[in-house]
Parts: structure tokens; C-alpha cells; sequence
């Protein structure tokens, strides 16, 4: 009796869902790397159609949505960091959701009543241990001549991972954070738009540092069978940076979207983050022998809310100070 009503549950929602549109605003590896698996599977359950858009890194995908605010094309948008996710929320684009198995989630503290999170990971200095010996172990390290013209960054306006490490800095050095980046600025390579152009960067070996994340030296293990790209997590602490999905305000098919979000906790979508967004899941779900290589984070830093509520201030400042307008 147990499997018919099951049965027909998911013939309804086949009925129900048939022939829909969903559309997906992301982030440009999230479209090529985990979304190829994932999509087919979601869209066989539903008997619907999922179209993943992006326009580039996080903070873009999140400027394009505020341009459709009266008018939005997308459903859910999905790969807001606790950052972007306060700008989204402040501009009124995203409404409540809470999950039917939101009992899923390792961490509950992680739930935001307008993003279901999805995976989370720590932010890190990744160098080239094949160019870098003495690798910076610290902020003030990062400042040290020998690295000047090797560091490139992501621009903190467009990149979630570039908005991150600006709070991080802000996390560590409190209202001074602008006179580590007067410093910093000297020794960098670049700024890039998004993870994917330094990332980039990095493996053709035009820098040998760059912000990126402490599963890099997982990442680095599977692929190259060596930790070529070592993360370090500096002594100051970490900075925890968490990516959420939620469900667009006025969604055109919202019971779908929903449907959407919870699928992202579910085995079918967690079991395939490790070793895809080369970050950590938000449920339990095994970790691939590749991740005996994050380092352990010891210290998570801690931001407080009137930094996430002047986030405009704060990059117009930054961009003062780093760019020079």
C-alpha cells in the first residue's frame, strides 16, 4: 500500500509539474560543472524543463536580477553567499521558503528563512608549491615584497568569492581593513571579474597566489594525484563563507522552484558536491578520500550584522582605495 501512494504522490507531481519551465539564475561553474549532473536528474522527476542561466559570478547573477526586479525571469537564484544574500533580501528579490526537509541540514544554524543553504566552505590563500617555498601564513605575511606582481584576487563588486575575502579582511583588521589593502594592492597581480578567470591565472602559471578556498588542496589531490595548489587558512582565523539558493520574489512557477530547492538537500544533489563545487555539503553525506586534504579550521572569524547592512559603503570605499574610484 506504502509504494502505491508513493507511486501516485510522484505521478501527480509528474502530472503536475509536466511540460513547465523552470529557470535557474546561477554562477558560470555551477552551469558547467554540478548543473550537467544534476539537471537530467530533476527534470526526470518532474517531467519538467530546467534552464540554468548565468551572467557570471555570483554578485553579477544578483545585479542582473535587480534589473528584472518588476518584471523577473528567473525562479530561483541560486549561489548567494550570506553577503549577497542580505543585498538580495534588502532589495526586496527574494521571498521566505522554508523546506519540508530542511531536517536534512548538519548544520541548522545555517538556515536563513530566505536561502536554503547548499554547500558551504572556508575562503583561502592557495599558492603554487612549485613557485612558492615560503608561503604567507598570515595577512601581514601576504604584504611581503617577495610576493609582489604573484597575487591576483577577485573584484569584490562582481565575485562572492572576492566579496568573502573582503570581509574576511574586515573580520581580521576591523575598521583598519582599508590600510591592509593600501598595502596589499602593491603586490597584486590583478583583479580579476570572477573565481573562474584567476583560477585560470593560476594553472597556466601567470600567478602563483590566489584567493580561493581551503578544499583546493582536495580539489588539486583528485585531478593532479598531488597537492600542487596548497590552501592556507591564515592565523588569524577563518572566514566561513555559506551559498544558498532561494526562491525569487513573484516567481512565475513557484510550486516547481520549491521543488527545486529541496532537491538541492537531498543525496542526489549533496552526494555530488565535494567532488563538483569542490565545497563542502550541508547534509551527511560521505566526503571522498580526496578531502583528507582540507586543512581543519580552528578559528571561524566572525562579522558583525552592520557590516552585512553597509555592504555598498563598504566596496565603494574599497574600490576608492584599491582602484581609485
Amino acid at each position: 500500500m506504502k509504494k502505491v501512494l508513493i507511486y501516485l504522490i510522484l505521478t501527480i507531481s509528474v502530472i503536475l509539474f509536466s511540460a513547465e519551465k523552470l529557470v535557474v539564475y546561477t554562477y558560470d561553474s555551477f552551469v558547467s560543472g554540478i548543473g550537467k549532473e544534476i539537471v537530467p536528474i530533476f527534470e526526470k522527476m518532474y517531467g519538467c524543463k530546467v534552464e540554468l542561466l548565468s551572467f557570471g559570478d555570483a554578485g553579477t547573477v544578483l545585479s542582473r536580477l535587480m534589473l528584472e526586479k518588476n518584471n523577473p525571469k528567473a525562479d530561483v537564484i541560486v549561489g548567494l553567499d550570506q553577503a549577497l544574500l542580505i543585498r538580495a533580501i534588502e532589495n526586496d528579490l527574494v521571498q521566505k521558503f522554508k523546506p519540508e526537509n530542511l531536517s536534512l541540514l548538519k548544520y541548522p544554524e545555517l538556515y536563513n528563512e530566505y536561502g536554503t543553504p547548499y554547500d558551504f566552505g572556508a575562503i583561502a590563500i592557495v599558492y603554487n608549491k612549485e613557485k612558492i617555498k615560503n608561503p604567507p601564513k598570515s595577512f601581514n605575511d601576504l604584504l611581503k615584497d617577495e610576493f609582489r606582481g604573484k597575487i591576483v584576487v577577485q573584484d569584490p563588486r562582481t565575485s562572492s568569492t572576492g566579496l568573502s575575502f573582503l570581509l574576511w579582511t574586515i573580520a581580521a583588521f576591523n575598521e583598519k581593513y582599508l590600510d591592509f589593502w593600501s598595502k596589499f594592492k602593491d603586490n597584486l597581480l590583478t583583479i580579476t571579474p570572477g573565481w573562474d578567470e584567476a583560477f585560470e591565472m593560476l594553472e597556466s602559471g601567470e600567478a602563483d597566489i590566489m584567493v580561493s578556498y581551503a578544499t583546493d588542496g582536495a580539489y588539486s589531490y583528485y585531478y593532479y594525484g598531488d597537492v600542487k595548489y596548497v590552501p592556507v587558512i591564515l592565523d588569524e582565523g577563518a572566514f566561513v563563507q555559506v551559498e544558498y539558493a532561494s526562491l525569487v520574489k513573484n516567481a512565475k512557477n513557484e510550486e516547481l522552484a520549491k521543488k527545486f530547492i529541496e532537491f538541492l538537500l537531498s543525496d542526489d544533489f549533496q552526494e555530488k558536491v565535494p567532488l563538483n563545487q569542490w565545497m563542502l555539503p550541508v547534509t551527511n553525506v560521505n566526503l571522498p578520500e580526496a578531502f583528507k586534504y582540507v586543512p581543519e579550521i580552528k578559528k571561524v572569524l566572525e562579522i558583525k550584522e552592520d557590516i552585512y547592512m553597509n555592504q555598498e559603503r563598504i566596496l565603494k570605499e574599497w574600490a576608492k582605495e584599491v582602484i581609485g574610484g
